[in-house]
């Protein structure tokens, strides 16, 4: 898929609501956070930007993730916390990058509210990573997710309820958990 055909798929199909599991009650205080989904067009397809996360972080370390992180007291708006966060861990530059929109919040089970902005790279960038939080940056190409063969979805439980834990391997990669049901969000909306 290339950028004109996300770009069509993309603005005309009415959101739907995001993948979401209920937060467990980490003390009655949820934690606000925004994800850059930034995509990249490569040879004539979009890739999407993901990083791996530094093995020596408290949360989730060594995972797969989008850039972003918590929304501070001084950030006017949502975009604007995705925007930072991606040019604190990867270097992205906010002149680079054409939002496009956002899709709904993505709630995690450990108390975090999550959302998606989706972003358009003018171009293939140079990447100056952050290696305290950040141990690298890769693409993927959009289609390996909007592949439904690329989807494994396994139901957990947890304080008696039943949630769903989603999975999308790419090559060395294991992309699971929220960046999995953001992708999965993602790819809904380009049917």
């Amino acid at each position: 898929m290339n950028k004109y055909e996300f770009l069509h798929k993309f603005h005309l199909h009415p959101l739907t609501a995001a993948i979401s599991s209920s937060p467990v009650d980490s003390g009655g205080v949820i934690k606000e956070s925004a994800v850059l989904v930034a995509l990249v067009e490569i040879n004539n397809a979009l890739h999407v930007v993901l990083t791996k996360r530094a093995s020596h972080l408290r949360h989730h370390p060594g995972q797969i993730s989008f850039p972003g992180g918590k929304v501070e007291e001084h950030d006017p708006n949502i975009i604007a916390t995705a925007l930072r966060e991606a040019q604190e861990e990867i270097g992205l530059a906010a002149d680079s990058v054409a939002i496009l929109g956002q899709l709904p919040e993505y709630r995690t089970l450990t108390g975090f509210t999550i959302t998606p902005v989706i972003a358009l790279l003018s171009q293939s960038q140079h990447y100056i990573i952050d290696q305290n939080e950040v141990a690298q940056v890769f693409h993927v190409p959009l289609q390996h997710f909007v592949d439904q063969r690329n989807h494994i979805i396994i139901t957990v439980e947890r304080q008696m309820r039943k949630h769903p834990i989603y999975y999308m391997p790419y090559n060395e990669h294991n992309i699971w958990g929220a960046t999995a049901a953001i992708l999965k969000d993602l790819c809904e909306n380009l049917r």
